[in-house]
């Protein structure tokens, strides 16, 4: 195991492919991206609208100045004047006097233009105007109709070339795109970068323990998941102790069961010599009952039972430990009459206990019947030994289960067996016992799609539920 302050190593930093750190860097410097090019957008609608202004201005000081002085304008000084407002052509109409008109001689060849009324127009009309015209939708020339900033009540338009506008709109976009460009990466770097502290490693860190642990479930090398799981808590961290915890759980059990097996294989390969061993000896001790010696008398009544627990138990641990489940052979079964059966079974080795079979009549499941009568059998004698003094066997429905319960009047079971209770070679509570007859039969329900389960125990008694698959026969 790794030591608790460990730091993890080897991290490796992904920026293309398909990994989880370069995906989110990728996506974080998409999203920021996108963020400020919306917020920085409405910068190309100002850009837009502060030419045409400027330019409105222009032609009203010139045109302002053409109206107060009252002399001709001889067309070098015209020229110059539209030169200065940047125009083809402008003029200023003023309320009760005669229009004031600059153009130049060319004004007759203008193309289609586009007429902007700067009264009308705000941010968002200028942004998707700005937008068009960088993408190259716009038209060449521009015809401005806006309200004299000096004059109140006059207009002032202004024909001009948006060539010079396009190129503006242009250059200003690329430096802000390259500047967004720059800050995205940057801030996407940074927030990768605690991300990837917060998330991806810890995230790596973790499916790297799943592999190795998927790969070699019983090595338990050493790895970043403890110092993961030592972390301040937090979901990850929560998620790293759990994986840990079953991780540990999962190789003690693959270690008991890898035990388990060596004792199976072990007990199947020497059951048979010791099966004709205990034979013997049983063939031993009943020959010896003809002797007449009262103290060999008592030996053998002690001896004879002593070889049959051990025949016993040579026998159940090799049906546990044979490996897979437990084979089924199914057939119509009358579960009333094997109950019948079962209890004939029992009742002479506990003469004392009242046995009540409750089963109706007409039940007929498709069960292995030998196997059942082995459950029912096992319950009853353990509820017997207990100390009850009776035993009722009853049914009931529940959805597509036959609920079969053998409950009994008895002492209850102590905590220390219910711990245990399905686990084999330690859930006995009584003298003598193996501790496998409940394993057993739990193995053997399940084979037939149910589970067997301690549903109430107590001074009043015990009760146990089979849970039966309901199939037709």
């Amino acid at each position: 195991m790794s030591p608790v302050g460990r730091r993890p190593g080897r991290q490796r930093f992904e920026l293309f492919g398909d990994s989880l750190s370069g995906r989110v860097l990728w996506l974080t410097v998409a999203v920021i991206l996108g963020i400020e090019l919306i917020v920085l957008l409405p910068g190309l609608g100002q850009l837009r609208n502060n030419w045409i202004w400027e330019r409105v201005n222009h032609a009203q000081l010139v045109l302002y100045a053409v109206a107060q002085s009252g002399m001709p304008v001889t067309p070098d000084i015209q020229h110059n004047m539209l030169d200065y407002a940047g125009a083809m052509s402008i003029s200023l109409e003023l309320p009760g006097r005669a229009p004031v008109v600059l153009q130049s001689a060319d004004m007759q060849r203008l193309p289609p233009r586009i007429r902007a009324e700067m009264a009308t127009q705000n941010v968002g009309y200028g942004t998707w105007h700005a937008v068009l015209r960088v993408a190259g939708f716009g038209r060449p020339i521009l015809d401005i109709q806006a309200p004299s900033p000096l004059e109140p009540g006059a207009m002032v338009e202004v024909i001009a070339d948006a060539g010079p506008l396009t190129l503006e709109l242009r250059n200003d976009a690329a430096h802000v795109f390259m500047v967004t460009v720059i800050v995205a990466l940057i801030t996407g770097l940074l927030v990768f970068a605690m991300l990837d502290r917060l998330l991806v490693r810890p995230m790596r860190v973790i499916t790297t323990s799943i592999i190795n642990f998927r790969e070699d479930p019983e090595q338990d090398e050493a790895s970043d998941l403890a110092w993961l799981a030592a972390r301040p808590d937090d979901d990850i961290s929560t998620a790293a102790r759990e994986l840990k915890i079953m991780q540990d759980e999962m190789r003690a059990a693959l270690w008991r069961n890898a035990r388990l097996a060596a004792v199976g294989t072990s007990v199947a390969k020497i059951s048979h010599d010791l099966r004709n061993i205990l034979a013997t000896a049983l063939l031993v001790a009943d020959r010896l009952q003809s002797v007449d010696d009262p103290t060999v008398q008592r030996a053998t009544r002690t001896l004879i039972p002593a070889v049959e627990r051990a025949s016993q138990l040579v026998t159940r641990t090799v049906d546990f430990a044979r490996e897979g489940p437990p084979p089924i052979t199914r057939s119509a079964v009358e579960l009333n009459e094997l109950a019948d059966e079962a209890i004939s079974m029992v009742r002479p080795l506990s003469p004392d206990v009242r046995f009540i079979n409750e089963v109706p009549t007409d039940l007929v499941l498709a069960l292995d019947r030998a196997q059942i009568y082995r459950v029912l059998v096992n319950l009853m004698k353990n509820a017997a030994e207990a100390g009850a003094k009776t035993i009722r066997l009853a049914t009931e429905r529940e959805g597509v289960l036959t609920q079969l319960r053998v409950s009994d009047d008895g002492p209850g079971l102590p905590l220390r067996v219910q711990d245990n209770l399905f686990k084999p070679f330690t859930s006995s509570g009584r003298y003598g016992g193996t501790g496998l007859g409940l394993a057993i039969a739990r193995d053997l329900i399940r084979a037939h799609g149910g589970d067997l389960l301690l549903e109430t125990t107590g001074p009043r008694g015990t009760v146990f539920c089979m849970d039966l698959a309901v199939s037709d026969t």
